[in-house]
């Protein structure tokens, strides 16, 4: 298997059972719709597909992309509407065209660095039409810092208990995770897995940079899943960016 990401994707649909996908389908949704009348939507870091599916059902054509092929294979027991597509998010997706590109769940975080953002951006706007949309929410400074780093988080679901420890660094404003978890067989006896990821944020000024080099117009930046102005305070942003005709 390739791409990484393998002991979380067999708990991630178990340990994500409160993200709001359904408010989350529907905020991207109107925001593609307001901007574009095009359909065809590339979903970024798709992760097990949740996103994907749920924007294939109101009536986008997706493609879905992620590095794992792990998560892909939980994806594509979801929807055969949606097509799913191996590949980083850094290297863009050669040979696909869209109307809109998005990336959810801090996705972007995920990148290795400002490097690999910037290569990111370069390749949204390349599968775009010209126009099109480019919309994607990022955890931020602030949450990286006050709420994550240094916590400890205990999940205990189902068949899945996990331990997620956070440190914060303050060069990159990254947060080294790592999950300790343990999954619950038939005869009660539990296997551990541990999984370790880096997410790195960036001021708002930085991101409009990067998406401004990348051949993007600045559309609006909110405070996720709101139409607000970001505060000192925002743990989660919403990028909306527009490609350059």
């Amino acid at each position: 298997m390739g791409g990484g990401y393998h002991e979380f994707a067999d708990a991630y649909d178990t340990l994500t059972f409160n993200v709001p996908y359904e408010r989350i389908a529907a905020y991207y949704s109107q925001i593609i719709r307001r901007l574009t009348d095009g359909r065809r939507v590339l979903d970024l870091g798709c992760g097990t597909g949740n996103l994907s599916t749920r924007l294939a059902k109101r009536g986008f054509k997706v493609v879905g992309m992620d590095a794992s092929d792990t998560m892909l294979m939980y994806a594509a027991q979801k929807s055969t509407e949606v097509t799913w597509l191996r590949g980083l998010m850094e290297r863009g997706a050669p040979g696909v065209r869209a109307d809109a590109v998005i990336s959810t769940l801090d996705s972007i975080n995920h990148l290795e660095n400002r490097e690999a953002v910037e290569s990111c951006f370069r390749g949204a706007a390349k599968a775009l039409e010209d126009g099109g949309v480019f919309a994607f929410d990022v955890n931020t400074i602030y949450k990286h810092r006050e709420i994550l780093g240094g916590n400890t988080f205990v999940y205990d679901v189902d068949s899945v208990y996990c331990a997620w420890n956070n440190e914060f660094c303050e060069q990159d404003n990254g947060v080294d995770m790592e999950l300790d978890l343990f999954f619950e067989r038939n005869d009660g006896v539990y296997l551990r897995a541990c999984e370790r990821f880096r997410e790195i944020a960036f001021t708002e000024q930085e991101l409009c940079e990067m998406l401004e080099e990348a051949g993007f117009e600045v559309v609006r930046v909110w405070e996720y899943l709101t139409t607000k102005a970001p505060s000192a305070t925002s743990e989660k942003l919403m990028v909306v960016a527009k490609k350059s005709c």
